[in-house]
C-alpha cells in the first residue's frame, strides 16, 4: 500500500483565527489601577484623619515602659544576678534600691527582687552651718531653753531639704588663720564673728546662718530652691539680713578672712562688714522674702514682750522665743495651703478605720499652737493670715490642686480585700471570681487619669506624686498597717505639732474616737454604722497580723501572696510608699547619730553646752 502523502505547503492547512485579547487586557489593567488609586487615597486620608485626631486628643504625661521590660524572663536564658545591695537600704521588712529608673512601673524588673522597691536617688542636702561657743557657762534652765531653740533651727532647715550642722571652737581652731587671729587685737564682737567664719571656712563651701534665721516660706520658693543646689560661685550676703546669712565656696571664704585680718579697723569694727573696705568682696542679693530673722531689732520692734522678758529672765525669754518661732512656722505652713487638707479616702465607706491616722494628723495641724504673742506674723510676712483652722475635705481621688495638702493612706491589697469583702478571711475563688484588679489605684487616680488606663500607667503617676521633687512636699503618704510617731511627723513638717492629748497610735487603734466621728459625719449618708465600725476594727486587726507576718497562715495557701499576685500595681504602690517612708527615717536617724556627740539629742541629752552668747546683745 502506497504511503500517504502530506502537503508540503502551509497553505494546505486550514487557517485558525486567534481572538483579539489586547483591548480586554488594557481595560482590566485600567480598572485595577483605578481601584488601587481610590483605595490608597481613602486609606491615606483616613490615616491622616486618625493621626490628626490623636494629636488633638489630650495624653497623660506618663512614661511608658518598653515591652521587653514587661515580658517575663526567658526560662531558657542564663539566670541574671541581682544588683548589689546598697548600703543602708533596709529597715525592717522595707527594702529599697536607689536608681534613676525609679519611674519604671514595676521595681522587680530592675532589682530582680519583688520585695525591693526602686526609689529615686536621695537628693543631696547642702550643709547649712551655724556656730555656738560651748565653753560659756550658764544655768541648767538657760541650757535647756537653748537646746530647744537649737532643735527648732535644725528641724526647720532639715524639713526644707538642708543638712543643718552646728559648729564650735574646735572647728575654728583647725583653720590656718586661727594663729593669725590670736595675735590680733579685736573687739569682742568682731572676734566672735570671726570665730564663726574660721569654723565655716574650715568646713568648706556652704551656707553660714545665724541660729535665729529660719526658713519661713514655701518649699519651692526661689531662694530656698537656689540654696538647695549647693553651688555658690561668689561670696554672697543678703540685704537687710546683716550677718544673718552668707553663702560661698571655701576659697572665697578663706580669702575674705585674710582680707579682714589685714584690716586697719580691727580695734573698732564690730562685724566683718565693718572691718572690710573692699566693696567687691561680697555679691549682694536682694532681701529674701522667705527667710525670717529674729534678730534684736526685729524682736524689739515686733515682739516687745519677749525682749522685756529676756532682760529680766533669760531662760523664760528664750522659752517664749522658741514658742513664738514654732507658732510662726506652723502659721506659715497653713498659709501655704489655703485650700486646706485633703484626706484621700477611696473606699471610705468600707474601710473607714484606716484613715484614723490621717485624721489625727489633720486635726493636729488644724490646732493652733500656743504663742506668747497671739495672732502675730513672722517678721518676713507681716501680712500673713494668723493661725486659723483650715477646711478638711475627703476626696476619693488625688487632684492636681497645689494649694491642697494631701494626706494619703495606702492599704495593703490584702487589707483592702478583707474590707471590701467585709470578712476576716478570703479565698482564692473569691479573689479570682469576685474582685477586680488594682481597685485602690484605679479609684485613687480616676479623677486625674480617667477610667481607661491600666495599672501600669497609674502606678507611674502615683510614684511621681509620692516622691517627685516638689510634689513630695505637698503631701504625706503612709501605709495603713504601720503606726506613725509624732517625732517623725515633726521632722517632716519642720515644727512641733500641737498634740492636744492625741496619740497617733491610740487613734489608729480606735474606730470610735472623736476624729472618726468627725469623719463619719462628713460622709453623711455614706457613713457606716457603729456596728460596721466595730467589724472594720476586727478586720483591720486581722489584716495587720497577716501583712506584718505576726501570724502565719494555717493552711497551705498563702492568701497574702495570692492577693499580691492578683493586684500587682496596688502591691507595687504599697511597697513603694513603705520603702520611701522608711528611707527618709533611716537618713535622718543616721544624721542625728552623727551629730549627737556635738549637740546632744533631741530630748536634751548631754552633748553640746549651748550657745547663749548670741543672746548677750539682747
Amino acid at each position: 500500500m502506497p504511503a500517504k502523502a502530506y502537503p508540503k505547503s502551509a497553505s494546505a492547512y486550514p487557517q485558525v483565527t486567534s481572538p483579539k485579547r489586547g483591548p480586554l487586557i488594557v481595560f482590566l489593567t485600567a480598572v485595577l489601577l483605578f481601584v488601587l488609586f481610590i483605595s490608597t487615597t481613602s486609606v491615606s486620608d483616613a490615616s491622616a484623619a486618625v493621626r490628626a485626631a490623636k494629636e488633638r486628643a489630650p495624653r497623660p504625661s506618663i512614661s511608658r515602659p518598653k515591652l521587653t521590660a514587661l515580658l517575663p524572663d526567658n526560662p531558657f536564658r542564663q539566670a541574671a544576678h541581682e544588683p548589689p545591695v546598697q548600703k543602708n537600704s533596709t529597715s525592717g521588712e522595707a527594702k529599697w534600691y536607689s536608681d534613676w529608673k525609679w519611674l519604671n512601673p514595676f521595681s522587680s524588673t530592675i532589682t530582680l527582687d519583688e520585695h525591693r522597691s526602686v526609689l529615686p536617688p536621695p537628693a543631696t542636702r547642702p550643709p547649712i552651718y551655724t556656730f555656738y561657743d560651748k565653753e560659756i557657762k550658764k544655768t541648767e534652765e538657760v541650757r535647756a531653753a537653748e537646746n530647744k531653740l537649737l532643735l527648732i533651727w535644725r528641724r526647720a532647715w532639715w524639713a526644707q531639704g538642708f543638712k543643718p550642722v552646728i559648729l564650735g571652737r574646735s572647728e575654728a581652731m583647725k583653720n590656718p588663720h586661727y594663729e593669725t587671729l590670736q595675735g590680733k587685737e579685736l573687739t569682742p564682737a568682731l572676734e566672735a564673728e570671726l570665730m564663726r567664719w574660721l569654723a565655716w571656712g574650715q568646713m568648706g563651701s556652704g551656707i553660714l546662718a545665724n541660729w535665729l534665721l529660719l526658713p519661713m516660706g514655701a518649699y519651692d520658693d526661689h531662694l530656698l530652691s537656689y540654696l538647695r543646689r549647693g553651688q555658690f560661685p561668689r561670696l554672697t550676703r543678703y540685704e537687710s539680713l546683716g550677718s544673718g546669712l552668707y553663702s560661698g565656696d571655701q576659697m572665697t571664704i578663706q580669702s575674705a578672712i585674710a582680707v579682714v585680718l589685714k584690716s586697719r579697723k580691727l580695734t573698732s569694727a564690730k562685724s566683718v562688714l565693718e572691718a572690710t573696705s573692699d566693696p567687691d568682696m561680697f555679691a549682694v542679693d536682694p532681701k529674701p522674702s522667705d527667710l525670717a530673722f529674729y534678730d534684736p531689732e526685729s524682736l524689739t520692734a515686733l515682739y516687745k514682750t519677749i525682749t522685756d522678758t529676756l532682760l529680766t529672765n533669760q531662760a523664760q525669754g528664750l522659752t517664749f522665743l522658741s514658742n513664738l518661732i514654732s507658732a510662726h512656722l506652723h502659721t506659715n505652713f497653713l498659709n501655704n495651703y489655703p485650700s486646706g487638707f485633703g484626706i484621700l479616702s477611696p473606699h471610705a465607706f468600707e474601710s473607714t478605720v484606716i484613715f484614723s491616722q490621717a485624721l489625727a494628723i489633720a486635726h493636729s495641724l488644724n490646732t493652733c499652737a500656743d504663742s506668747p504673742v497671739p495672732h502675730s506674723c513672722p517678721p518676713n510676712r507681716p501680712g500673713c493670715n494668723p493661725c486659723s483652722p483650715l477646711k478638711i475635705t475627703y476626696p476619693r481621688s488625688k487632684s492636681n490642686d497645689t494649694s491642697l495638702f494631701n494626706l494619703g493612706t495606702v492599704p495593703h491589697p490584702y487589707t483592702l480585700a478583707l474590707f471590701l469583702a467585709r470578712k476576716t478571711e478570703v479565698t482564692v475563688a473569691h479573689i479570682r471570681r469576685e474582685t477586680e484588679r488594682d481597685r485602690w489605684l484605679q479609684l485613687m487616680t480616676q479623677d486625674t487619669l480617667g477610667t481607661k488606663l491600666g495599672g501600669t500607667d497609674r502606678i507611674v503617676s502615683l510614684k511621681e506624686e509620692v516622691a517627685g521633687e516638689f510634689s513630695a512636699a505637698r503631701g504625706i503618704w503612709t501605709i495603713a498597717e504601720q503606726a506613725l510617731q509624732w517625732r517623725d511627723l515633726e521632722w517632716h513638717f519642720g515644727f512641733e505639732l500641737p498634740r492636744a492629748g492625741i496619740s497617733v497610735q491610740d487613734v489608729a487603734a480606735s474606730g470610735t474616737n472623736v476624729q472618726m466621728k468627725l469623719f463619719t459625719s462628713a460622709m453623711k449618708a455614706l457613713a457606716p454604722t457603729e456596728e460596721a465600725l466595730v467589724l472594720q476594727k476586727d478586720i483591720f486587726a486581722k489584716a495587720k497580723q497577716v501583712v506584718t507576718k505576726a501570724v502565719k497562715a494555717r493552711d497551705k495557701v498563702d492568701m497574702k501572696a495570692v492577693v499580691e499576685a492578683w493586684n500587682l500595681a496596688d502591691t507595687e504602690a504599697w511597697r513603694f510608699v513603705r520603702a520611701y517612708e522608711a528611707r527618709g527615717k533611716v537618713e535622718r536617724t543616721r544624721w542625728e547619730e552623727e551629730e549627737r556627740k556635738f549637740i546632744g539629742g533631741e530630748d536634751g541629752e548631754e552633748g553640746g553646752e549651748g550657745w547663749g552668747r548670741w543672746f548677750d546683745r539682747l
